[in-house]
């Protein structure tokens, strides 16, 4: 049972930003039929850009305690403003997991706006439906933002999402912190991509880069393969897929978080896994709606950290994870966010911006312009 739980995760796994991504088929959509008004407003024209792909029960307000978000993007619309149908398009990935409780919310009536969600198995579906005019909100792999944005333009970020969900995964006790690594193997996925930007940035860091051999397998599954195979053997692996691998062998453990190491070197930015997007048409013509749903959707993101034995079915439901309880286990290690305001951008474009250092392609070849970043101000 746990082979074929583990291979269900793979899948989902895999999504987050960590490799090519390819075509498919959108895979559920949710959010009640409603009458209310759509945001039908002009799509982009540009033609969409290939990109990576990033990519692993309600309760009431007060079982809650309020979400630890950033500045606000704007001001909340009033009881007699309109309310709105959003379409709302994201990867089936730790990127989503955080929209569990507002989706729920949604399909039951109980948020402002009615948000009609549709979560893809590939990075380049959700930012053709944002070129299109489909998407009125998209949540997307950070640098797949990038690059869209230098390619076809016509959006603003409004939030990070989710920050680093790269974790080092050994067979052992040796390694517990990045300059562990020094003389060792690390066998990771994603060459050219995320996982090797990240870690080479942090090994260069700790000035030991070139002390640290990297292999480079073609899927995750291969990277817990040569750790069965190799019980000396490092990897570093994407959430939710380390969860799953974990499962399966109980004797692998979580020994660095790329994310805590990141904050420990530098304030000025972060490790950024996904971020929130909107059209410029929507953001223009409903300011407040938008508002709404930041603030909705951080909350959201609140209700699933703290509740993550509620929120494990609904991610089930979603497709996301393959079983509630492997889902439950690793939302702590997702690192589900709802930043705003002028700390996002900080943290976004310094990001990008280590990207952009290792390798201009990762970002579209150039860095966004402020207009990428939307803080309210």
């Amino acid at each position: 049972m746990m082979k074929k739980i583990f291979a269900l995760i793979l899948a989902a796994a895999l999504l987050l930003s960590f490799c090519a991504c390819s075509t498919g088929n959108s895979a559920s959509s949710t959010g009640s039929e409603s009458a209310q008004p759509t945001a039908s407003v002009p799509a982009l024209t540009a033609e969409s850009a290939g990109t990576d792909a990033s990519d692993p029960t309600s309760t009431d307000a007060d079982e809650t305690k309020a979400p630890e978000t950033t500045e606000a993007v704007t001001t909340a619309p009033s009881l007699d403003e309109t309310k709105l149908d959003l379409n709302v398009y994201s990867l089936k990935g730790p990127t989503s997991m955080g929209l569990a409780m507002l989706l729920e919310d949604s399909k039951n009536g109980k948020t402002f706006n009615t948000y009609h969600s549709t979560m893809c198995t590939g990075a380049d579906e959700v930012t053709a439906a944002l070129v299109s005019g489909e998407a009125d909100i998209a949540l997307l792999p950070a640098n797949a933002a990038a690059t869209l944005y230098n390619k076809a333009g016509g959006f603003s970020v409004i939030g990070i999402n989710t920050l680093g969900v790269l974790y080092v995964v050994e067979n052992g006790d040796t390694v517990h912190s990045i300059k562990d690594l020094l003389g060792k193997t690390v066998v990771l996925t994603g060459k050219g991509t995320t996982p090797e930007y990240a870690l080479r940035f942090l090994l260069d860091a700790y000035d030991i880069e070139d002390q640290v051999t990297l292999e480079f397998k073609s899927e995750a599954q291969e990277v817990v393969a040569a750790m069965s195979e190799d019980t000396t053997a490092i990897g570093l692996l994407p959430q939710p897929f380390v969860t799953a691998a974990l499962a399966q062998n109980e004797k692998l453990r979580i020994a660095v978080s790329l994310q805590d190491e990141w904050t420990q070197y530098t304030q000025e930015s972060s490790l950024v896994t996904g971020v929130t997007v909107v059209r410029k048409e929507v953001l223009e013509e409903y300011p407040s709606q938008i508002a709404t749903f930041m603030k909705e959707a951080a909350w959201s993101v609140s209700r699933v950290n703290d509740h993550p034995e509620q929120a494990a079915p609904l991610i089930e439901q979603m497709g996301i994870v393959a079983k509630a309880p492997l889902a439950q286990k690793a939302i702590p290690y997702c690192n589900l966010v709802s930043i705003t305001g002028t700390e996002m951008k900080t943290l976004l474009s310094g990001y990008l911006q280590t990207l952009f250092d290792q390798n201009p392609k990762a970002v579209g070849e150039a860095l966004p312009d402020d207009a990428f970043y939307y803080t309210g101000e």
